[in-house]
């Protein structure tokens, strides 16, 4: 119930005014008994019902306005700020703009999360059972338990622990530390190890291991061409063949190694030049091979390089 001002009294024998009546009405106080008295609603409150409240911006304090339950809550929670607010079932909401926090605790069981970026994305336990998303960045993913169906990636750093792949394309796979236990696949590019050794099986070469090898392995057939001076790229002709055209000068060849060997074919293609050589040829008493003359007739040179010169023996006049 409502207390009247007692900052307003009367004496015995004076006379009541308007003012006097004025200043006992004025100041009403509301007991908690005006509130806790009266009955309580049954129905849910709606947003559009409507409460009494006293609108302090108005600098009319003592004048009570009605106002809606929705705008109540939507003004105070848009202009408000609620450090501890514990929630408890369910939330249900439409549209959320900015940014949005969520607790080391929290679980989404359904939804969609557009584009998740994060420097550091954790995820220890449980199941992700679809993720699709256009771009996954993420400089600091720790995925420990669960498969990842397909893995695409311009660079993929696996630097610790035991990584699984059982779909999807590695374009690139470089490993500077660590070890690939079982490494089982079709390659179709290119494997290079610049450090340390390797372990293969049968099927595959190692240059610094003794090999038996079961089928034929040849050199490409090459050509080198005629003409005043011959040029020889010994790295991509290790073993060649020329057919003379003209009289000409074996050049100074190219890209010798120490100790490699090379052999060389001259035919003579019509059947009378002759062919000098370059001071780098060394020939047993330092004397020049004279080429085998007559159409068709061939001769064989093989050398053996110190890095500087080429040491050579003739095999000539076949035909």
């Amino acid at each position: 119930m409502a207390k009247f001002n007692t900052g307003q009294s009367f004496a015995d024998g004076d006379t009541v005014t308007g003012a006097k009546l004025n200043n006992i009405t004025s100041q009403l106080n509301i007991y908690t008994g005006v509130i806790s008295e009266q009955t309580a609603m049954v129905a849910t409150v709606s947003t559009a019902d409507q409460l009494l409240i006293a609108d302090t911006d108005n600098g009319d304090s003592g004048a009570a306005n009605r106002v809606t339950v929705q705008k109540l809550l939507n003004d105070t929670l848009t202009n408000g700020t609620y450090t501890n607010a514990q929630l408890s079932g369910n939330l249900t909401y439409g549209t959320a703009t900015g940014n949005r926090t969520v607790s080391t605790s929290a679980t989404i069981t359904t939804g969609t999360i557009p584009n998740l970026t994060s420097s550091t994305a954790n995820i220890t336990l449980g199941t992700i059972p679809t993720l699709t998303a256009g771009t996954t960045t993420s400089t600091a993913t720790n995925i420990t338990n669960g498969t990842v169906q397909t893995l695409t990636a311009s660079t993929a750093n696996i630097s610790q622990g035991s990584a699984i792949l059982t779909q999807g394309t590695i374009a690139t796979l470089n490993s500077t530390t660590g070890t690939i236990g079982n490494f089982t696949t079709t390659l179709t590019g290119d494997v290079t190890i610049s450090t340390g050794s390797a372990t293969v099986g049968t099927r595959v070469a190692v240059v610094n291991t003794a090999q038996e090898y079961t089928a034929a392995h040849n050199f490409n057939a090459t050509t080198l061409v005629s003409g005043n001076s011959i040029a020889w790229n010994l790295q991509s002709n290790q073993v060649t063949r020329l057919v003379l055209s003209t009289t000409g000068t074996m050049a100074d060849a190219t890209n010798k190694v120490d100790g490699a060997t090379y052999i060389l074919l001259v035919t003579q293609g019509t059947g009378s030049n002759t062919l000098d050589w370059n001071a780098t040829y060394k020939w047993p008493s330092n004397t020049k091979p004279t080429l085998t003359t007559g159409s068709a007739k061939s001769d064989i040179f093989t050398f053996i390089s110190n890095g500087t010169s080429l040491f050579g023996v003739a095999s000539q006049n076949y035909s």
